[in-house]
């Protein structure tokens, strides 16, 4: 494969089905590939300040290729954007453009803005047209497909929000080159997501490309595509989330726990790094609960480490509350169903399903075991932190961030 092809991959969803174009220079080609799709659209294009100062003037360039011309709401960065202060200001801003419900939201950035603006689109005139231009890794493997929107609530993470399906996403590999690394650890955890789910053999493929991925070319964007053909095989099977979907969520509870523990405070911990967290959680949970062998669990840990990713909660900066106020956010989490705990557990590499009914005595005794006041580190596995991780490869290579 060249590494300038565009991949295509659909997600079939009857007359709603979208396709994601994976390759480089898409951001200028935007313009052209929305108006194919939406004739005479205009657009609001939601952004946060950081992505604005890198690739907001290239992608309106793109637009205006097609037509297109934007207004434009710059957010501040960071997961505290994901709030209903901010969902306000850019529902506002779509008001205040005049855009009708045949025009088009436009998602400029990584996770939270994808989240923000599509949960903008799901709403405003009551749902709104709406393309994905994610900028970040994680988000083009994993947030900007399958229509999840929505904001944070100080009770937790994504708990407000709608189903709303894209119309496009336009994953430009070439933005990747400007991440920061730790950005981009984040965001391979997600693909590693796939290969433990259901896709051994993919997860074997990443044990040894990893490296390739990291450095760019076709690696890269085969990745990309893998991951988003297995989220868009999920999808168009269970759109809703009322089954098998959420097999998706393999890290996520206890994740999504650590980042409500860390109060989203981004320079402690970001959403990639809970998922490797919470993946690895989750593999050694699975193998106390004698479902899945202890090596697995040690080669998961040792491929997240070999990347640079946190692995356990006591690589996350600063005290964590303790193992019965992380059991709270656990049962806060929107993946409980009428009290009862439901997690992604696995019996093997590949090999996750829907674990309900989990007693929460078991949770408390195995979070009281990992929490970091209780914890010894095991032999060759020194601590590290997201900010400075051990065996650290080297960033993406491309345009200077």
């Amino acid at each position: 494969m060249s590494s300038n092809a565009t991949v295509t991959v659909e997600v079939g969803l009857g007359d709603r089905a979208y396709d994601i174009l994976i390759g480089s220079g898409l951001l200028l080609r935007a313009g052209t590939e929305i108006s194919r799709r939406l004739p005479g659209t205009r657009a609001a294009v939601v952004t946060d300040v950081n992505v604005a100062a890198a690739h907001l003037e290239t992608l309106k360039a793109g637009l205006e290729k097609g037509g297109i011309r934007p207004a434009v709401i710059t957010l501040p960065a960071g997961e505290k954007t994901k709030s209903f202060a901010h969902l306000e200001e850019v529902v506002d801003g779509v008001l205040a453009a005049r855009l009708e419900r045949g025009d088009v939201v436009v998602a400029l950035g990584g996770g939270v803005i994808g989240d923000l603006a599509g949960f903008a689109a799901g709403i405003v005139r009551r749902g709104m047209n709406f393309v994905q231009i994610p900028t970040s890794l994680l988000a083009q493997v994993d947030s900007s497909v399958g229509g999840k929107t929505g904001i944070n609530s100080a009770r937790g993470k994504n708990l407000v929000g709608v189903f709303h399906q894209p119309k496009l996403v336009l994953a430009d590999t070439e933005v990747l080159d400007t991440l920061p690394i730790r950005e981009f650890r984040a965001g391979y955890a997600e693909l590693a997501k796939y290969g433990l789910i259901d896709r051994p053999d993919f997860f074997a493929w990443l044990e040894e490309n990893w490296g390739k991925v990291f450095a760019g070319g076709p690696q890269r964007t085969e990745a990309i595509a893998e991951a988003c053909r297995a989220k868009a095989d999920v999808v168009a099977r269970d759109e809703f989330e009322t089954g098998v979907r959420a097999l998706l969520n393999l890290g996520h509870t206890f994740g999504h726990a650590l980042e409500a523990a860390t109060q989203y405070d981004s320079a402690r911990l970001v959403h990639g790094e809970g998922v490797a967290i919470g993946m690895a959680l989750a593999y050694r949970f699975s193998s106390r609960l004698n479902l899945a062998s202890p090596d697995d669990a040690a080669r998961v840990e040792a491929h997240l480490r070999a990347v640079g990713l946190p692995w356990r909660m006591a690589d996350i900066p600063g005290e964590l509350p303790d193992p019965e106020a992380l059991l709270a956010f656990i049962t806060q989490d929107k993946k409980v169903s009428r009290g009862a705990l439901t997690f992604i557990l696995t019996r093997g590499i590949g090999q996750a399903f829907i674990a309900k009914d989990v007693p929460a005595s078991e949770v408390l005794s195995f979070l009281k075991e990992n929490h970091p006041g209780q914890q010894k580190s095991r032999p060759g596995q020194p601590k590290s932190s997201p900010g400075q991780p051990k065996g650290r490869p080297g960033r993406p290579r491309g345009r200077p961030g």
